[in-house]
């Protein structure tokens, strides 16, 4: 039997797979098929936005290999939310506190971070590399190559977006309302991610809310999931954006506290010319597990099976109560 941990970076919910145990690797379709289970409402299981899988590396330096394996099946470039929980995984498998995981755009490294609160394990981690060109989305018909505090009339008639792959694509925009936030965000998001002119492969779409001096909300309508509690890659080129677009709102030595629906992140800039790079630090959790064949994994067979609780579930929201 292997065990599929639930686990979620700011109620960022994902199944953890380490194929490392395996006696046979799930291949491609397998892992897509496995997912689009997984996550179907329609089934018994808790609900989430999709697998994480570990494999093995081949690079020298990096510890192990994470995939992401969205909703949808498609397969994201990186995940700062679920990178957070391989990396505590990797950290209690391997008794280490600091290493590098390969992803699929680079080998970015991980820190145990001290607890933020009882019984809420924490890990920081790099993401990177930092882009702002229009071939790593791209975005076509716009009638720019670059956008950065833009106005762009075939989105909306009033707000002004940035985009920023971390290698992962995300189009972001500083609101001043609610309805924008939420209503304008669903909109755009979904429209960006249906068949389009403007963002052929689709975009992570972000907007936020300037809450005070280093200090943000974020709401992400995320490609190929749909509107997510937290998005760990959004919240830190959003943070990244809101250090470019805002430099008087951004102290850059410090942290910045990113609150999102499902919590509360940090994140740290690093804007240093030809060195951009954005620390995310937040929450690692894992709120139990499902123990499952072989067989079932390979066959995509969920039925008859039984969630063992952790209690982690219980003391993050106690952490998120006190933040609130």
């Amino acid at each position: 039997m292997i065990n599929l941990f639930y686990v979620h970076g700011s109620e960022n919910h994902f199944y953890l797979l380490d194929q490392t145990l395996l006696t046979s690797e799930l291949n491609d379709n397998e892992l897509i098929n496995l997912t689009k289970t997984i996550t179907n409402k329609s089934n018994d299981l808790n609900p989430a936005d999709g697998l994480l899988v570990i494999n093995n590396s081949k690079h020298k330096d990096a510890l192990a290999q994470m995939r992401v394996i969205n909703a949808d099946g498609s397969e994201a470039s990186m995940c700062g939310n679920g990178l957070r929980c391989v990396a505590r995984y990797l950290s209690n498998k391997y008794h280490k506190d600091s290493f590098k995981v390969e992803t699929k755009s680079a080998d970015l490294l991980v820190n145990k971070h001290k607890d933020l609160a009882n019984n809420v394990a924490a890990f920081s981690v790099e993401i990177s590399p930092v882009y702002f060109d229009s071939k790593y989305f791209p975005f076509e018909n716009l009638n720019t190559t670059s956008i950065l505090n833009t106005a762009l009339p075939q989105l909306s008639d009033h707000l002004r977006f940035t985009a920023i792959a971390v290698p992962n694509p995300h189009l972001i925009s500083f609101v001043e309302n609610d309805h924008d936030l939420n209503e304008t965000l669903g909109e755009i998001g979904k429209k960006l991610n249906e068949p389009n002119p403007y963002f052929t492969d689709g975009v992570n779409v972000n907007f936020a809310k300037i809450l005070s001096r280093n200090k943000l909300f974020v709401h992400t309508y995320e490609r190929g999931v749909g509107f997510t509690n937290a998005c760990g890659t959004g919240m830190s080129a959003t943070s990244l954006a809101f250090a470019i677009n805002f430099p008087n709102l951004v102290d850059t030595k410090e942290q910045i506290d990113v609150y999102n629906p499902g919590g509360m992140v940090q994140t740290k800039v690093h804007n240093t010319p030809n060195n951009q790079w954005i620390e995310l630090i937040g929450n690692a959790t894992f709120v139990g597990k499902i123990s499952i064949s072989e067989k079932k994994l390979h066959s995509a067979t969920v039925d008859n099976i039984n969630f063992t609780d952790t209690g982690e579930e219980t003391d993050y929201q106690k952490f998120v109560g006190s933040i609130k």
